[in-house]
């Protein structure tokens, strides 16, 4: 995930995704972490998450809009406004040899 954040708003971006964190961990993901600025551009942040499968991500994102707890991390970023935009990338690894 790509997001352009509120620099002012950042203690309420972590909240968004420590939640998330949680959130991706719980419904069978490994969260990989987020990656906040600290030198360079202020307002971007990266996060990173994996799923065993497609379908094992299909199950997690069908939880969007119906499970309470997604929902409730959803409101930290609408009632803050922390998130100015993201985008979304699927991606595969490429890893050195053993």
């Amino acid at each position: 995930m790509h997001y352009v954040i509120d620099p002012g708003r950042t203690e309420a971006f972590e909240r968004f995704a420590r939640a998330w964190m949680r959130l991706v961990n719980k419904h069978g993901g490994i969260h990989h972490g987020y990656f906040l600025p600290a030198e360079g551009a202020s307002d971007r942040a990266e996060a990173l998450f994996s799923f065993e499968s497609l379908a094992a991500y299909e199950r997690y994102r069908a939880r969007f809009g119906t499970d309470p707890e997604f929902i409730a991390a959803d409101r930290i970023r609408d009632e803050s406004g922390c998130v100015l935009r993201y985008d979304r990338t699927f991606m595969r690894p490429l890893l050195p040899d053993s």
